[in-house]
């Protein structure tokens, strides 16, 4: 069984056991999160949401917090002497899918 979840913005398919790396969440390394937003679940009963799935849940158990590698962004504008480098790391939580109930 899998689901497609909605969290910070984005959708992403999980199954159960997975590890996986979203926008960051206000809770501690530790606790258990659970997300509403379903919006599909698959296997073998399809339950498709419009725009969410009724009464889907997914828990997940948050393992670490972290920053993502450091990317450099550069603004330029020719002829005008003007360079900006600015540097950014984008916070993640780190999640372990325990269960899918749909």
């Amino acid at each position: 069984m899998y689901a497609i979840i909605e969290t910070g913005g984005k959708q992403v398919k999980v199954e159960e056991g997975q590890e996986i790396y979203v926008e960051k969440l206000d809770a501690s390394q530790g606790d258990s999160v659970t997300f509403e937003n379903v919006v599909f679940v698959g296997g073998d009963d399809v339950k498709v949401g419009s725009p969410y799935v009724d009464g889907a849940k997914v828990t997940a158990k948050v393992d670490k917090h972290g920053r993502q590698k450091k990317i450099t962004v550069w603004k330029f504008k020719r002829r005008k002497n003007y360079r900006r480098k600015i540097g950014h790391r984008q916070p993640y939580t780190k999640v372990v899918i325990d269960k899918i109930e749909a």
